[in-house]
């Protein structure tokens, strides 16, 4: 089984049980660098998949949350190749994991020597946020060579005929995010957003995952029947700051 065929395996056997497949973010190396590997694995061990956050100096898509860990993150030296090497030497759990990267730091380490890189390190794909498709031809092939993940973000205003067109160029699953703007929002889910799911699902051949704004069992209720899995970023990373127990905070979501 090719890495990236992991993620959309691991959806599946929570859709299997009866649940959305819960998916957890944290930003790699906060609230610090001697904790990641801790972190990581108690966020794996309560989570079907867990998208790592490479922290980067413009999160366009993140909100106040999301950006604050990337900074702290940063100043505290954390880089992707760090990253790579903390779960190359002993930091990879069984469950499936992604990198959430902006371009640059791909780019910064080179498309011939991060596919390699990273499928040596457990990862099983990547979310780009700042990648249009236009332009994802040279990743897409560069991951190819590895087998790993490129997965897409749409949104509630993506027009129909571009909706399809990302859904077919899926690999792993869709991210649909369930609002225009940030990360971090928390929202109520209002039959729009769930008529816009149940639209992506019925042109996506991968399974869907619904992000940005989840934060509590209300809206992973209200989502469930609409989606294949949640992606739960923010408050976990707030989880996390807080020094909360994350197993307990991400259960209580189920």
């Amino acid at each position: 089984m090719a890495p990236r065929d992991t993620i959309s395996a691991a959806i599946r056997a929570a859709n299997a049980q009866g649940r959305p497949a819960l998916v957890g973010f944290l930003t790699a190396g906060f609230p610090s660098r001697a904790r990641f590997r801790a972190d990581l694995a108690a966020v794996a061990g309560a989570c079907d998949l867990v998208e790592v956050g490479v922290p980067f100096s413009d999160p366009m898509a993140d909100g106040t949350t999301i950006q604050r860990a990337s900074f702290a993150a940063l100043a505290d030296g954390v880089t992707l190749p760090w990253i790579l090497e903390e779960l190359r030497a002993g930091g990879r759990p069984a469950t499936p994991v992604l990198l959430m990267s902006y371009l640059n730091p791909l780019l910064a380490m080179g498309l011939e020597t991060l596919p390699a890189a990273a499928a040596s390190a457990g990862v099983a794909g990547f979310i780009v946020p700042d990648l249009p498709h236009e332009e994802s031809a040279p990743l897409r092939a560069a991951f190819e060579r590895e087998g790993l993940a490129l997965v897409p973000m749409v949104t509630p205003v993506t027009p129909a005929e571009r909706l399809e067109m990302l859904c077919r160029s899926a690999q792993g699953f869709v991210y649909a995010v369930t609002m225009t703007g940030t990360t971090g929002k928390s929202a109520q889910v209002p039959q729009d957003v769930l008529d816009y799911m149940d639209r992506v699902r019925r042109v996506s051949p991968v399974p869907v995952c619904a992000g940005f704004g989840i934060r509590s069992r209300e809206q992973v209720a209200r989502f469930a029947p609409h989606v294949d899995g949640v992606v739960v970023g923010s408050a976990l990373v707030e989880a996390l700051e807080r020094g909360e127990d994350v197993r307990a905070f991400l259960g209580s979501l189920r």
